[in-house]
């Protein structure tokens, strides 16, 4: 499937500016929701969208006591496009963001909907396991000790973001190129990835 069937919607409406909510936070890890939303814009940006200032947006939220996103996602999108002149709003879910083993294990959602239609244009799901384990190919039994001794550290010392990132990245390296990127309408026919994204990477 290329991604001009994968995305159809997209391609149609083209949307050019993007307003990000702040995410659904379906776990315990009650901080999950601010660390992912400092993060989401940067892949949409760098594909060629341009992305309503979530600090902005997050204040004006909080004003009108709107903070939760569990509010908008199933109602009318055109708000956005009238108040922000937002083309299409961005809502994440957090289903897993937790450390496991010896790393960092998140599940997200991502679902583009249509400032204009209310139709979901974007739409996949993304499995990261980030591995933190150390290797240091000593092969001694004391080398064995340490590694497991750096990789206790090294888990304990790196920031849940970080897994949170590579996911963003994952799941936006697919999106068809927004109008400020010179592969902007030149990506039709480019093999689109799968919905649903399992990946373990270190």
């Amino acid at each position: 499937m290329t991604r001009s069937e994968q995305y159809a919607g997209l391609y149609e409406e083209k949307p050019v500016v993007l307003a990000v909510m702040p995410p659904i936070n379906n776990t315990a890890m009650t901080e999950a929701k601010d660390l992912l939303y400092t993060s989401i814009s940067k892949p949409l940006i760098e594909a060629g969208y341009y992305v309503l200032s979530p600090n902005l947006l997050m204040d004006m939220l909080k004003a009108e006591s709107a903070y939760d996103s569990e509010l908008f996602i199933d109602g009318d999108m055109k708000m956005f496009n009238k108040i922000l002149g937002a083309d299409a709003i961005v809502f994440s879910v957090i289903d897993e963001w937790a450390k496991k083993g010896v790393g960092i294990q998140t599940t997200i959602r991502y679902v583009i909907k249509s400032a204009y239609t209310n139709d979901i244009i974007f739409d996949r799901r993304c499995e990261l396991y980030l591995n933190l384990a150390v290797n240091s190919s000593s092969g001694s039994a004391l080398g064995a000790l340490l590694d497991l001794a750096m990789t206790a550290i090294n888990t304990a010392s790196t920031d849940h973001i970080v897994a949170a990132r590579k996911c963003n990245y994952i799941i936006f390296d697919d999106i068809p190129r927004g109008k400020y990127s010179p592969d902007y309408m030149k990506d039709m026919d480019i093999k689109s990835g799968p919905k649903n994204i399992k990946a373990s990477v270190k």
